[in-house]
């Protein structure tokens, strides 16, 4: 990925960011959605959630949309804790669209690695050999980590898996978490980032620093930040 496919784009403020933000992902899938049906990765967390909320405002066609996750915590769908549970009260109960296009990461399964294995069947039968979401939609952690891939976690050297078990260093430890290839793979990563208590990560990911938001570099698409200016300048 070259400089030009980055870009970077800060706000004043946390609504600002979320309106573009919401504007410029709507964008993204409806030039997914012109030969096939468009597909997201959505992440969990504060920051993306009025993102999504805009996203709901707005009159994408929802019919034609197969949302994922990007990462999830190993708990029950309706669980304070769960990226599911979010983005269902912000975004997919408030828009029409068909429950077979919802996907979620199977947190009910008995083990964290056949619940890895099932959600990597999904996106088998979504994309076949290839790979290439048209959105991913992450943030960044304190630490610099991205979905559930931890600093020090043997997921980030993960290059044939699309879905693995990982460990958080806090509670709820168990994660399930798309791998890189996966996510470096998608026709556009968003990186939703807001905060003070955010700006040592973000700048080690746009400096190429020593943590897992820095290997965040798509190979055919592009990558955009949508931070604001606590985040950019702490």
């Amino acid at each position: 990925m070259g400089m030009e496919d980055r870009s970077v784009h800060e706000f004043t403020s946390a609504k600002q960011l979320s309106r573009a933000a919401a504007a410029a992902i709507a964008g993204d899938l409806r030039r997914g959605m012109e030969q096939r049906d468009a597909t997201i990765a959505l992440s969990g967390g504060e920051t993306p959630r009025d993102t999504y909320r805009r996203l709901a405002d707005g009159d994408l066609p929802w019919e034609r949309i197969q949302v994922y996750w990007a990462d999830e915590r190993y708990v029950p769908h309706d669980s304070g804790d769960s990226n599911y549970r979010m983005a269902r009260e912000t975004l997919l109960d408030l828009v029409p669209i068909p429950e077979c296009n919802v996907h979620s990461m199977p947190t009910d399964a008995p083990h964290p690695e056949d619940a890895a294995g099932a959600y990597e069947e999904a996106l088998w039968d979504q994309f076949g050999e290839g790979l290439g979401f048209d959105v991913i939609v992450l943030g960044i952690g304190g630490d610099g980590h991205v979905a559930s891939l931890f600093p020090g976690s043997s997921a980030l050297g993960e290059r044939e898996r699309r879905v693995v078990p990982s460990e958080a260093p806090d509670e709820p430890r168990q994660r399930l978490t798309l791998t890189l290839p996966v996510i470096n793979a998608a026709r556009a990563v968003h990186f939703l980032v807001t905060g003070a208590s955010k700006h040592r990560a973000l700048r080690c990911a746009l400096d190429g620093g020593d943590c897992p938001a820095a290997l965040v570099q798509p190979t055919g698409g592009t990558l955009t930040w949508w931070v604001d200016a606590a985040a950019m300048h702490g």
